[in-house]
Parts: C-alpha cells; structure tokens; sequence
C-alpha cells in the first residue's frame, strides 16, 4: 500500500464533473473515494435519472414481466440493460469501482528505481568482479509484545520457516513469554524474553545493522484495528500530542505491512508514504475453526429465524462505492424464481450483509425488495462490521453480489468458506484464481445473471441444500485452510529482498522458487493444532491501555502540577508568574541604580582592561574545568568515544576516564564537558565526509592542535558499538590498563579489546587480508594497493601489499585501543595521508553516484571498513608492541611479538621520518598552490613545515618589536608630558 496522500495510484477510466459530498473535508484521496459511509441513498433514487430508470426497470422487467414471460425478458435482454448501465456510469450517476487501483507506488517505485540502478551498474561493468564470501547468514530478529497463541504467531512461525530455508537467520524476542515459544524451538528459531530496565543493554541490535549503519531496517505488522480507533478517540478528546508521537513511531518503520487492503484506509491519520500490504493470513480460518463451535440455533434465534429456514446471505465488497446498491438489486432480481410458488412456507430467507451502518440504505434494500415484488420479511439489511461472523456463521449459503475486481481474494469469501458455507461468486480474476466452478464453490459470469438463477436453483432443492452443494461447501473449507500461503511467503521474501542492503560478507540467499512446496502451500497448522479452539482476548486494547498509562506518566512528570486532568492551562497562575516577574525586575534594576551611585575607586584604563580580561580568562577556565575535567588532569589516560546523535547517548561512559566527541553539532549530551569535534576540525561540518570518515573524523579533531586540548601522556578511543555489544573495559580492565601504562610494562604498545576473531561477521576465523576483503566487497586488498601507490608515488607494476601474518594471534576492530599521545599522532600523520590518496581515487564516482566499489551497493560510509583495519596494519609495521586487553579480566596478552616479525615488516615506509618528510611535502605544496584544487589533506588537520614556522616566528618577532617600540612610545611621552600647576597656588618670591 502506497501514501493514502500521494502514493495511491486511483486511475479513472473517464473523467468526471461531478461534486462529491465530502470535497471540502480534509481528507486523502483514498479516503475521499471509498471512506464516505453516509451517502443518502434514498436522495439518489428520487434523483430524476435514477427515478427514471427505475420507472423503465421495474415495468418493463419487474417482477411480474419476468414470471409472465418465464424469465426471459430481463436475463435475456442483458445487452440492452447493461448498455443503460455503461451509459449512466459515463453520465457519472452511477460508480461500480471496478476502475479504482491499489497500489504501493513509493515504495513499488522506489523498489524499481534502485533495481534500475543496480541493473544499470551491471550493464556497465561497476562492480563486474565483485562477489560474495559466504562468512555469515543474513540476521533477522522478530519482535513481539508476546508470545501468547495467536493467528499472529501462526502467520510468522510460518513465514520464519521459510526465510530459514532461503538463507536467513533469524532471533525471536518478546516481551512476555507464552505457549507460542514451543512453536518456534520447534522450528529451530532461538527466543528470549527482553526485561525491559532503564539503562539496561538487552539486545545487541549491532548483529542486525549494516556496519556501520546508524538506523535498523524495520518492518512493523499490523493486523488489528484498535489503534486507528483510538486514534480517533485521541483527536476527539484533544490528545494531539499522543496522536503525533504515534505518527513519529510510523514514520520511523522502514516499511508498515497490512494483511489486506481495508485496514491502510483505517490508520490514513499515519501514513506517511511506507505503506505496504502483503495479503494473505491464517486469522480469519483460526476465527473461522473456533466459530464452528458456535450454536447456529441460538444465533438464528437471536436475529429471528427459525432452524428449519434457509437462510442466503449477499455479502460484497470491503470498499463503498455509489452502484453497489444496483448491484444487490441485480442479485435479488436473479434469486426471484425461487420464490415463484406463492403457496409455499419454506421461502428462504436473504440477509444482505454491508458495511453501510445508516438507516437510508436500508430503506433503500426495503424500496429494492418491494418492487421486486418480494414476500414481506424476507429481505433484510443487516449492517455489520466486527460481528460479520457471528452472521455468516448461521446461514446457509453466502452469494458474493460485488462486480468490484478487489486486489486480493475477498476476505469476507475466506470466512463463509471457513465456516463451511457454499459459496457463489461472480468470475472475477482474483476469485477466479482460487475458487474451481462446482468444485469447491460457484463461479458465474457477471454479465450473465441469470446464471446466478440456474446455480441457485441447484443448490436450494426442496426447500434444503442439495447434497453437491455440501460437499462443494467441505471442499471449499479444506481449501481456504491454506489460502494464499504463497502469496504471503513471497510477498515478505520480495520485500526484505529490496529494503535489505546486504554486506558483502553475508552468504547468498536462494531463490523463492526453489523452496520446498510443503512450505508455500500450507501455514504450520501442525504447530498450533491444540491451541486452535482457543478463546483470542483482546490483546491490542490491554497494550495500549499500558501505553497510554506510561505517555501520561511521563507527560507529568515532564510539566508537573501545571497539568490538570483535563489538560486546561490556568490563566491565573499565568498572571500570577508574570507579576512576579514584573517586581523581581524593578527590584534588580533599582538596586542596580543604587550601586552605581556609590563611590568605586577606580584605577588607570591599563588596570580596568587587565582585571576584565583576567577574569574572562577566570570565567572560561571555571566553565571547562568541572569536577571530571580537574580528575583527567592526574591520570595518564583518557579515552574519548565518538558518537553521532542522541541514540549513541546510552551507550556513553560518564566518568573521568572518558570524555565524548560529538561528529555534529547537534545531538550534543546536555550538561557533559564533550568535545565539539566541528568546532575542532571545519571538515565535519561538511556532511559527506562526517558520513565519510566517520569515528576517523574524531582522530582529526582530536589531533588538530592537540595540545590545546589533550594534556594526557596516553590517549584512546572506543567505539559506542563496543558499549552495545558489551565489548566495552569493565571497572577491572580499566585499573590493569591504567596500572599497565604507568609501570611502563609494555613500552610504546598499542593496546586494544575489541578482537577480529570474535567478531560477528568473522565466523570462519579468517586471516586478516580475507576479512578485509569480505567485509569490502573482495576489494580491499585492491583499495590498499592502489592508496598506498598514490601515497608513496610508485609505479603501477607495484603489486604488492604489506604483509599481515596468518594464524600467529589476533586484530583490532571497532576502533577501540589507546596508544601513547606522541605514537597517536605519527598514526594520525600516516592516515591522513592514506586517507588523502584513498579520497582521490574514490571520490568523485562516490559523491556524483552514492557508489563506491568497496561496496555491493549505494552507501554513505565508502571506505569506513577500510580505515577500521588500518591502525593495525600501521601498528605492525611501525615496530610497536600489539597487547590485547580482556575487556572483563583486565588480563593482558602480547600477539605479533617482535621475534616473530623478523623481516616481514616495512619499517622505512612507516617509520617517522620518513613519514615526516612526506608530511613537510605536502605541507609545502599546500602552502604554496593555497588550495587551488580540490585536495582533502589540508582540511584533515594542521599543516606545518619549516617554511611555515619561519614565518610564524618571523611574524612573532615582529610583534614583539612593534610591542617594545609602543612601549618606548609610551614612556617618551610620559616623560615629556606637560603637567599643568595646580590652581590657586601662589609663588613664594
């Protein structure tokens, strides 16, 4: 399902002028044509072109034409009367719908568009030699508020089962725990029940994001209609806050998927583009199996029936249009021979089922049933919408009387089927596709009724069901068991096939097609077969009572005592506040008069300007310096941990050895001393390479002028992932880390927690350059011979990489490590000359096209799994000391030790001098060229060579001179100032 707003394709055959009753009400299309509920049916036929034709109709062809003239006048002059019809549907009195399309068109679109690119990149050679490793399955968690016995969990039990076989694996969670957990251990599937506690990390949601994605894919289903009317009850009572913050949680779902097509026209207040239906659920046959049980008697009794009687429901379709009142007069015209003995007491009885709730319609069916020349009492409307069951399930036959092509099989046809009711239906496509003529159910052709007469006459014999017709009835029953089973299991492979940007580490998925039948053709009933008969409370209602407690809650908690019950705001504590606050300003403004009145004893301009700025300075060191600033100062460590918005904020540290910095300058942690990374480094404040560099943003701002900043011998960085995965130092491992670096036990080392081998998309224990190339589409290897190419400036014959040792210990990832502040900011040279060569070659088909060849497909974060890698390769290679620190135990160990990297290490290439001079180069050259291209280097940090400190110091001493000439100025004119006499002196002779 598209936006009911703009995403609804409604295509018209012709165009009409008329006016519709509700166009000046501010609803969307969809609902405008199919919502309106209170169309003044009996208007319509004392309208003049209707009256008319029910003038010619009913004389010419009703009742007594057709029994005089042995049924033939009307049914066989088809032609003429639905000529008449097409001619008033042109003049636009009459609308059968049958025109109307429903589709999903942002999301279809969207889906197309990006498979266009995808083919096109194909064509084009982007990518040619890019394949999959098969190092992990895809990871899906299903989430649910319970775990209680409901069609719900049907449906996904059966939907999980397939997306196992294709290729997926999959975590259930919940909230509660339920009978449903032993349907899913059946199948394989893992569950855990969440306890929800505040400040607590229960689910590592990093084993479902594409690394290093900020946001979670996100599919919601929603298969009950509670919400939408609360919603109503929300906006009616002045809740518009609650109804916004619903809005806010659709809007966040990637993607919202409906069972059918009614229940999107319902939650229209919501939408906002991500609508999809999928159809096809086992709850309506779940409902269908429990009300079998159901007394039929006593529901006749009940609605005024009799056991014995016949009882034929016409039911239709879910949307309202204008000619669905013609097409239940059509129905009962074809249903009159069964009443052509005028002397029999065992008439059936005809309920005509609609969601139409108003009393003018009903007149309306009574005004039909009179003309017709129908017994009085036979023909009854019946307006239902939730209890349509208990309806259908005490009648005999149901007749489908809509002509509307529905986009899926009519759901009302799945419940009389479930029922064991026969059922007759006009040859649609989308019935047709599922019901076999006289096998199990009746097909007869929508312009020819009086088909629909020679099937009734067969089902209704001597006054009962024909025997055929209750085994077509039993048939049909079995077969509606399993309706659309794989429909529903392709349409969610589809979707997750399109929102699912999978990395290139993940194993392939099968085709749909190759699953096995048994799993698209039938729902796993087998599963939940004791449960079937029982009773379904309503959940949604309980769920969303709680939710309104805690909105509430937390609502007054946030403004207090100020909010009444009935949410009214008091005028008088308004005035009573704007009073005060009247006289505390008057009170400050005339004890601010008083004090400057008063005598001050003032000083020379030299002394005011001193102590003003003495204590600016004063004032700015007291608001940086709070208590975890004072205590970072003693310590030789401090490890700061990048982060991106306020959803990164839980998995922050709080104490003294930890600091943040914020990559933006929104989202910033309230009342924290952290670090404003685009104030440190302009470059973040350009979105692409934010997104770009990522946490390697946080180095370069960190190391630009880091002595401004950063006082600590040792310094270190941990990824807000590594809090989330419960990767982070524990209280232990802090103190060994710390006890390590003061003792000097390791020298210049580079310690890290985080490992390549427990790393989730490493399950096969992968060397280090086959990691980096699974993680990087198979080219990494390709990306760092070709940077280190440009950035040392060698010759394209050079095809070789620095070597990284198989099987002699383990990595770094998720940049988590500390290292010595000198050590960091020789890394920090190093990769910012990397980075520089890896942007020239990447940047402008990236930035013009979103593609990158490091990856499968269109991503912000290019070459992020790249620079995660790198601070090993420069560890190794520079001669420092590797230790891996256990993040629980504090426990060290040494990997890539010395000996054993005898003659594998490029040490003239990372060594500092030779990466100083390199650094002085382009130092150099950006100081002359003054950033005539387009060039990242100078915009990663300082840029520093002798030229530049020569003329610093030359401007230096320069100011220097100028300050002792002002001086010398100063006091030559103090010495020859003239000094007047003081007046009224006298002169002693």
């Amino acid at each position: 399902m598209g936006s009911l707003e703009n995403g609804i394709s409604l295509k018209r055959a012709g165009s009409r002028n008329e006016r519709h009753p509700f166009s000046s009400r501010p609803r969307s299309r969809f609902s405008r044509l199919l919502l309106f509920k209170k169309l003044d049916y009996l208007q319509w036929i004392c309208t003049v072109a209707v009256f008319l034709f029910f003038v010619v109709f009913f004389q010419m062809f009703l009742p007594g034409s057709v029994m005089d003239k042995s049924q033939g006048s009307f049914l066989d002059d088809k032609d003429s009367v639905f000529g008449e019809l097409s001619y008033l549907k042109e003049m636009g009195a009459l609308d059968f719908g049958e025109d109307i399309r429903l589709e999903p068109c942002k999301l279809l679109e969207k889906f197309q568009r990006e498979n266009k690119l995808v083919n096109l990149d194909s064509s084009s050679g982007f990518n040619r030699s890019q394949h999959r490793f098969h190092y992990r399955k895809p990871q899906l968690a299903l989430v649910f508020a319970d775990l209680l016995v409901h069609p719900q969990q049907l449906l996904m039990v059966t939907i999980a089962t397939a997306l196992k076989e294709i290729g997926y694996e999959l975590q259930v969670y919940s909230l509660e725990d339920g009978l449903a957990r032993n349907a899913w251990q059946s199948v394989g599937v893992p569950v855990t029940i969440l306890k929800v506690e505040r400040n607590e990390i229960a689910v590592d949601w990093l084993n479902f994001i594409q690394e290093p994605f900020k946001s979670i894919p996100l599919i919601w289903t929603i298969h009950e209609r509670a919400l939408a009317i609360r919603s109503r009850e929300y906006t009616s009572s002045g809740q518009i806050e609650l109804v916004n913050d619903w809005k806010k949680v659709f809007c966040r779902a990637t993607v919202v998927v409906f069972p059918n097509y009614a229940l999107p026209m319902i939650y229209s207040t919501f939408d906002s583009g991500n609508y999809y239906v999928i159809p096809g659920s086992p709850a309506v046959v779940w409902k269908g199996e429990n009300a079998m049980n159901l007394l039929k008697d006593s529901q006749r009794i009940k609605m005024g029936y009799g056991p014995d009687e016949v009882l034929i429901a016409i039911v239709g379709s879910q949307f309202m249009y204008k000619g669905l009142w013609l097409e239940h007069a059509l129905i009962l015209q074809a249903l009159l021979p069964l009443f052509a003995d005028n002397n029999s007491n065992s008439h059936p009885k005809i309920i005509i089922l609609s969601n139409d709730s108003t009393s003018n319609y009903s007149m309306a069916v009574e005004r039909i049933a009179l003309n017709l020349r129908y017994p009085s009492g036979v023909v009854k409307h019946v307006a239902v919408e939730e209890e349509v069951d208990n309806v259908l399930s005490m009648t005999d036959i149901v007749i489908y009387g809509s002509f509307l092509d529905e986009p899926s099989f009519p759901e009302v046809l799945t419940k009389a089927m479930s029922l064991g009711k026969p059922i007759i239906a006009p040859e649609l496509s989308n019935i047709r596709k599922y019901v076999d003529d006289r096998v199990n159910g009746y097909i007869f052709p929508k312009e020819n009724i009086k088909v629909l007469t020679q099937i009734i006459l067969q089902v209704i014999s001597n006054g009962k069901l024909s025997p055929l017709a209750r085994n077509i009835a039993s048939i049909g029953r079995e077969t509606v068991k399993n309706l659309m089973v794989q429909e529903t299991v392709e349409g969610y492979a589809f979707l997750l096939e399109n929102i699912l940007k999978l990395p290139s580490e993940v194993a392939p998925l099968k085709a749909v097609a190759e699953l096995p039948s048994k799993l698209k053709e039938e729902w796993q009933w087998n599963l939940f077969g004791d449960f079937l008969n029982s009773t379904l409370g309503d959940r949604s209602a309980n769920f969303l009572n709680k939710l309104e407690e805690q909105w509430n809650h937390s609502r007054r908690e946030k403004f207090g005592s100020l909010i009444a019950v009935d949410d009214s705001f008091s005028y008088e504590i308004w005035e009573e506040e704007k009073r005060t606050h009247i006289l505390d300003t008057k009170r400050r403004r005339e004890e601010q008069e008083l004090k400057d009145r008063t005598d001050q004893p003032r000083g020379t301009w030299e002394d005011v300007y001193r102590n003003a700025k003495k204590a600016d300075c004063m004032r700015n060191d007291l608001h940086e310096r709070d208590e975890r600033e004072l205590e970072r100062i003693g310590q030789p460590l401090c490890i700061y941990e990048p982060y991106f918005g306020e959803g990164t904020w839980p998995f922050l540290h709080q104490n003294s050895l930890y600091r943040g910095i914020g990559l933006s300058t929104k989202g910033r942690r309230p009342g924290m001393d952290d670090v404003d990374g685009p104030s440190r480094l302009q470059l973040l404040n350009n979105p692409y390479y934010r997104d770009t560099l990522g946490e390697y943003g946080a180095f370069f701002a960190i190391a630009n002028r880091i002595d401004r900043l950063h006082r600590n011998a040792w310094i270190g960085f941990q990824s807000w992932r590594a809090t989330a995965r419960k990767a982070s130092l524990s209280g232990i491992a802090e103190t060994s880390l710390l006890d390590a670096i003061e003792k000097q036990k390791n020298g210049d080392a580079l310690y890290f927690w985080v490992r390549m081998d427990t790393d989730p998309r490493n399950n096969m224990q992968r060397d280090f350059w086959s990691f980096c190339d699974a993680i990087n589409a198979g080219k990494c290897k390709l990306a760092f011979s070709e940077t280190l190419k440009r950035m040392y400036g060698l010759g394209q014959d050079f095809n070789s990489l620095p070597p990284m040792p198989e099987g002699e210990g383990t990595w770094s990832v998720m940049q988590s490590w500390a290292l010595p502040t000198k050590s960091f900011l020789e890394f920090v040279m190093f990769s910012r000359m990397f980075v520089d060569a890896l942007d020239a070659q990447m940047y402008d088909e990236h930035y013009q096209s979103g593609h990158c060849y490091l990856s499968f497909s269109k991503e912000k974060h290019c070459y992020s799994r790249v620079l995660e890698l790198l601070i090993n390769v420069w560890a190794y290679h520079s001669a420092r000391r590797i230790v891996y620190v256990n993040p629980e135990t504090g426990a060290m160990q040494e990997y890539h030790k010395f000996k054993d990297r005898s003659g594998k290490m490029w040490i003239k290439w990372f060594s500092f001098n030779t990466l100083k001079v390199m650094d002085e180069d382009l130092a150099e050259e950006a100081d002359s060229d003054h950033l005539k291209r387009r060039w990242l280097w100078p915009s990663t940090g300082e840029v520093v060579w002798q030229g530049v400190l020569d003329r610093e110091r030359n401007l230096r001493n320069r100011q220097k001179e100028t300050r002792k000439q002002k001086s010398k100025d100063k006091l030559e004119r103090m010495r020859h100032k003239h000094r007047q006499k003081a007046l009224g002196s006298r002169e002693h002779f």
